[in-house]
C-alpha cells in the first residue's frame, strides 16, 4: 500500500473546507479548489482546478449534489493523470454513482461520508467507501485520516446506504419537531423540555443541536443546512419511488435552507386558518349538524369511500343530508384526532382519525386556500370495522 502525496480537494464548503484543513493538519500536501472562489485561508488554493488535480495523485470531491460532481470532472478529465484515483465523498443519487463509477473506471472511488463539520474536523466520520481494490487501497490512508472506513460492494450500493442513513435523522429532527410542537401547546418551557428529551432516544441529537433549538446568538453556523437534508431526502425518494413524509416536511422555517437542520425541529405548528375547517368538520360530527360541514367544505367538495361494499362518491348536500341534526347516541364515547397536516403553499394534505364505536375511520383530506380561507376540497376515507 502507497501513501498519496499530493490531494486536491475540489469543494471547499462546509464539509470540503473542515476536510482539507484536517488533512492539512494531519501533514498531508493539499491544494484546494472552490467554484464560488471563497475559501478560509487555512488551505493552500488555486483558482484552476485543472492546475490542482494536474499534480494530484488524489483527486477529493467535496460537492453539494450529482450534477456539480458531472460539471467538475467533465471540466478536469483532460487533465488527470491515469494514475490518479478520484475519491468522492459527496452525496449523490445511486444512478448518479453509478454513472460516475462507469465513466471513471477502477480509479474511481464512491466514498459518502456519515457525520458532520466537527466531525471531519476530528477525524471522526463513517465513510462507506466502494471502487476497484488498487483505488480503494491507494485511497485508504487519505480516509482513514477523516475517520473508519466501511468497504461497500460498488458505487451504487454507497451512494444508496448514504440516503437511507440520512432518511434516519431526517426522521429524528421530524420527531424532535413533533415534540416540541407538542410541549408547546401543553405550555412547557423550552429549556425543561430539552432536558427531558436529552434523556431518552433524541438525546445525542438535542444534546448537539441545543444552542440552535434555543436560537442562541452562538449557533450561527450550520453543520448540515435543512436545504442539503432536503436535496437528499429528495434522492431518495426518486430513487426508490417510495414517498417520504421527510422529503416535503423538513423545510417551511423563516429562517431558509441554509439554516442548520436544527432549526428545520423549532419550525411552529400549522397555522389556526389551516386548522379551522377541520375543527368545523370535527363540530359536524360532534353535533350531527351539517351546517358545520358547509363551512367546512367548499361548494364543489366530493366526499368519498366504500360503503357497504360499494363505491360512492358523494356532493356535499348529500354527504350532509346523512347526518340528523343532533348527537349520535354513543356521542360520549367516540373520539376524533387530526393526525397530520402538510402545508404546500396554497394546498394541504391532512389525515385524521375517527374512533366512531366499534367503527374506525381513517379520512384524508385535501385542503385549498381561497379568497374566504382554507377549505377541504376533497375526502377520501376508509373504514375499519
Amino acid at each position: 500500500m502507497t501513501t498519496s502525496h499530493t490531494i486536491a480537494v475540489l469543494g471547499l464548503g462546509r464539509m470540503g473546507g473542515a476536510i482539507a484543513a484536517r488533512l492539512t493538519a494531519q501533514g498531508r500536501d493539499v491544494v484546494g479548489w472552490t467554484r464560488s472562489g471563497r475559501a478560509s485561508g487555512t488551505v493552500r488554493t488555486t483558482g484552476d482546478p485543472n492546475e490542482a488535480v494536474t499534480r494530484a495523485d488524489v483527486v477529493l470531491l467535496a460537492l453539494f449534489d450529482g450534477p456539480a460532481c458531472r460539471q467538475v470532472v467533465d471540466d478536469i478529465r483532460d487533465s488527470l493523470r491515469t494514475d490518479t484515483v478520484v475519491l468522492n465523498t459527496s452525496t449523490v443519487a445511486p444512478a448518479e454513482a453509478s454513472r460516475l463509477a462507469r465513466e471513471l473506471g477502477p480509479s474511481y472511488v464512491h466514498a459518502p461520508v456519515l457525520g458532520s463539520v466537527s466531525a471531519a474536523a476530528t477525524g471522526a466520520l463513517r465513510i462507506l467507501a466502494a471502487g476497484g481494490q488498487d483505488a480503494l487501497d491507494r485511497a485508504l490512508p487519505v480516509l482513514e485520516t477523516l475517520g473508519t472506513v466501511r468497504q461497500m460492494d460498488d458505487a451504487s450500493t454507497a451512494a444508496a446506504l448514504k440516503l437511507i442513513a440520512n432518511n434516519s435523522l431526517a426522521g429524528a429532527v421530524l420527531a424532535l419537531r413533533d415534540a416540541l410542537r407538542q410541549a408547546h401547546a401543553l405550555g412547557l418551557p423550552r429549556s425543561q423540555t430539552l432536558d427531558i428529551l436529552e434523556l431518552g432516544q433524541l438525546g445525542g441529537l438535542v444534546a448537539r443541536k441545543r444552542p440552535f433549538l434555543l436560537g442562541e446568538p452562538t449557533a450561527a453556523t450550520a453543520e448540515f443546512t435543512i436545504g442539503a437534508l432536503d436535496k437528499d431526502m429528495a434522492l431518495l425518494a426518486a430513487a426508490s419511488n417510495t414517498p417520504l413524509r421527510s422529503a416535503t416536511g423538513l423545510t417551511g422555517t423563516s429562517a431558509g435552507l441554509d439554516a442548520d437542520i436544527a432549526v428545520a425541529a423549532t419550525v411552529p405548528a400549522v397555522e389556526d386558518a389551516v386548522l379551522e375547517p377541520l375543527r368545523a368538520y370535527i363540530r359536524g360530527h360532534a353535533t350531527g349538524d351539517p351546517a358545520h360541514f358547509r363551512d367546512a367544505f367548499l361548494s364543489t367538495a366530493r366526499i368519498e369511500g366504500i360503503r357497504d361494499g360499494a363505491f360512492v362518491s358523494w356532493r356535499l348536500d348529500e354527504y350532509g343530508a346523512l347526518f340528523e341534526g343532533r348527537p349520535a347516541p354513543d356521542e360520549a364515547g367516540r373520539a376524533r384526532r387530526i393526525d397530520s397536516v402538510e402545508v404546500h403553499g396554497t394546498v394541504a394534505t391532512a389525515g385524521m382519525t375517527l374512533s366512531h364505536g366499534a367503527d374506525t375511520f381513517t379520512d384524508v383530506f385535501l385542503l385549498v386556500r381561497t379568497d374566504d380561507g382554507w377549505r377541504i376540497a376533497n375526502k377520501a376515507y376508509h373504514r375499519h370495522s
